[in-house]
């Protein structure tokens, strides 16, 4: 079983399991300020789940490369939508400041 690194916490999942409800599940910290309440609940259109992530992961699809490519992200910036993203082997994820986590100070990791 895969082990997620996030927020202090080890999380074991299941292969293709979904990185947003692992993380919310296990009580990880995923929306800064006000985007725990106003965030899109997992569908990819507002961008507040977005994370940097280390390990194997899927390939961005469509919605993760669309919303990562408007601002305030960009698509040079190695972050990716935990809602959009299937964990594939073991993964250590990074959040940084900023409504939509695109700051550069980092709010927690690993």
């Amino acid at each position: 079983m895969p082990k997620v690194l996030a927020q202090g916490k080890t999380i074991e999942c299941h292969h293709g399991e979904n990185l947003r409800k692992v993380l919310l599940k296990s009580g990880v910290d995923l929306y800064n300020g006000g985007a725990k309440v106003i965030n899109c609940r997992g569908i990819g259109s507002c961008g507040t789940c977005a994370v940097k992530i280390e390990g194997e992961v899927s390939a961005a699809n469509w919605r993760d490369q669309g919303r990562r490519s408007l601002p305030p992200h960009s698509p040079t910036k190695d972050l990716r939508l935990a809602c959009q993203t299937q964990v594939l082997g073991d993964v250590k994820v990074t959040k940084f400041d900023g409504f939509w986590g695109q700051g550069s100070q980092v709010v927690w990791q690993r």
